[in-house]
């Protein structure tokens, strides 16, 4: 436990929310543990994503199963009611999904803006991580759920003015160009 408190002790404390500048970056992150952490437990530091898998698949870490379960079952929902919306026909897995889950997909969908609908998202993917803390702050667990915090908040600081003019402008250049 000596070499957990070393490492978890060094990472400052840190939220999801994009108002406030990452108090590290995920390079030192990672150099960090690469100190602490065996190669298996680094390699599954370094496979952790945003995006789970369409399979289930197991990690070795009930904290990365449960939140990569979650994950789907919040995109499945989301391409459920857009799909919907879409009118389009398409096989979705008869996993059960969870009420709170679908509502939170159906509170997003329902939003005007797409950047408060991903603000809105980021917020919820932050509390269902609040959920799975493990109660052994100086664990492996814990640092995955540090790892996956890191992401989630480096992927919210992505969304600006700038990036989402770019990416508009690629989109619309692409469909007349299709239609041309």
């Amino acid at each position: 436990m000596g070499g957990w408190y070393y490492l978890m002790s060094q990472l400052p404390a840190l939220t999801v929310s994009s108002e406030r500048p990452l108090p590290v970056t995920e390079e030192y992150f990672m150099e960090l543990c690469s100190r602490f952490l065996g190669s298996r437990q680094m390699a599954v530091l370094k496979s952790i994503s945003l995006e789970p898998p369409r399979v289930r698949t197991k990690t070795g870490s009930v904290l990365l199963d449960t939140w990569y379960e979650n994950e789907r079952m919040l995109r499945f929902a989301l391409a459920k009611i857009r799909a919907v919306r879409m009118k389009k026909d398409i096989e979705f897995p008869a996993d059960s999904i969870s009420p709170d889950i679908v509502q939170y997909a159906r509170t997003a969908c329902g939003m005007d803006s797409p950047l408060a609908a991903e603000e809105y998202l980021n917020e919820i993917r932050g509390m269902l991580l609040d959920r799975i803390t493990p109660f052994d702050q100086f664990s492996t667990d814990a640092v995955y759920l540090y790892a996956l915090k890191l992401k989630l908040a480096q992927r919210m600081k992505s969304f600006t003015e700038e990036a989402g003019a770019a990416s508009y402008r690629m989109i619309y250049d692409h469909i007349l160009g299709e239609s041309k």
